[in-house]
């Protein structure tokens, strides 16, 4: 499309404009940095010298830290422990200009982690040894859900786009979800779910993943033509407007109520370097590109493209303004600035 890349570059230019709630699981991402020397005299395992260890926001927090990257005014609302990693992750977020009024402090419950040992000699990658997740087995206090409740109330005058990013923990009860989805009436809601996207039930864009398609839908995903038929069916069973089935390194597939359905290849190469948080990247463009004067196909382009940067760094990664419109450019053939290279 000869203006493509001008029509995108207006949208992104509109996202500082936009106001987004982000409501999930905030997870800290440790990565925990080594070096193999030699192998244990007690078991037949190589000892791995500690070399040192970074936190990022991880899962929901991923979809903040990204939000917050390409410029959206971004109010969290999630629970964090009363230890370090919460400690860190709200610094974080203030450091970043980010509210995190709406992120509560409980000291009944650690925060959720999920801690990856990486390994490898000092002048080669290192890579994923193991993976120690630490969750949470916890029933939310009344109170703690009637100030979450309390929050959305005070908050949803203020932002135009809300984001849920469910991983199955424990923020979204049965009282939060049954807000999401009254506000979702009124307001533009994307959803991402690991295990109940159908509970979503009238968010405007639902981002699954081909697996939680498949179980959501009832679909068994073997091939293109069963992505179809479950991004068919999941439209039939929501009252969505859109659905955006991510396939990996296969891209995407975005189905409208219009009928209207895109395969949308991945972009780049698809030698991906790390999948790690691509989904939230997808839900965070879904969320932000529509109040920025996206229709559903540019959102998912957009998306589509934010995933392409990502999936080329190692870990929990975020996109910024410069990165995108690089990817743009490249692919429509363009100069960032905006002259035609071709």
């Amino acid at each position: 499309m000869k203006d493509a890349f001008r029509t995108y570059i207006k949208i992104i230019d509109n996202f500082p404009r936009v106001s987004v709630a982000v409501i999930g699981d905030i997870v800290a991402d440790v990565y925990m940095y080594g070096r193999p020397f030699k192998l244990s005299r007690e078991a037949p395992v190589i000892v791995v010298k500690y070399e040192g260890e970074t936190i990022i926001p991880g899962s929901a927090g991923n979809t903040i830290n990204n939000l917050s990257k390409l410029g959206a005014k971004v109010f969290p609302i999630g629970i964090v422990g009363d230890d370090k990693e919460g400690d860190f992750l709200r610094d974080y977020f203030s450091k970043d200009g980010v509210d995190v009024t709406g992120v509560f402090v409980s000291k009944g419950r650690g925060t959720i982690s999920k801690t990856r040992l990486l390994a490898g000699d000092t002048h080669a990658s290192k890579r994923q040894v193991v993976r120690i997740d630490k969750e949470v087995s916890w029933k939310m206090p009344a109170s703690m859900e009637k100030n979450i409740l309390d929050y959305i109330d005070q908050i949803n005058k203020k932002v135009d786009v809300w984001v849920v990013s469910d991983y199955g923990y424990d923020i979204i009860t049965p009282k939060v979800l049954e807000k999401i989805n009254s506000i979702a009436r009124k307001k533009t809601v994307v959803a991402d779910s690991r295990n109940r996207i159908c509970d979503f039930v009238s968010a405007r864009i639902i981002a699954p993943n081909e697996a939680e398609a498949e179980a959501a839908s009832g679909i068994s995903i073997n091939g293109e033509g069963d992505v179809l038929k479950a991004g068919k069916e999941l439209l039939k069973k929501m009252q969505s407007e859109a659905v955006v089935i991510t396939r990996g390194n296969r891209g995407m597939m975005l189905f409208e109520k219009t009928g209207n359905v895109e395969n949308i290849p991945i972009c780049g190469t698809d030698e991906v370097t790390d999948v790690t948080g691509a989904g939230d990247t997808v839900t965070v463009l879904l969320g932000l590109s529509i109040p920025a004067g996206a229709n559903f196909a540019q959102a998912a382009r957009l998306s589509n493209y934010a995933a392409g940067v990502v999936v080329m760094k190692n870990g929990t990664a975020t996109v910024n303004r410069s990165e995108l419109i690089e990817i743009i450019a490249k692919d429509l053939n363009k100069d960032p600035k905006g002259k035609n290279n071709g």
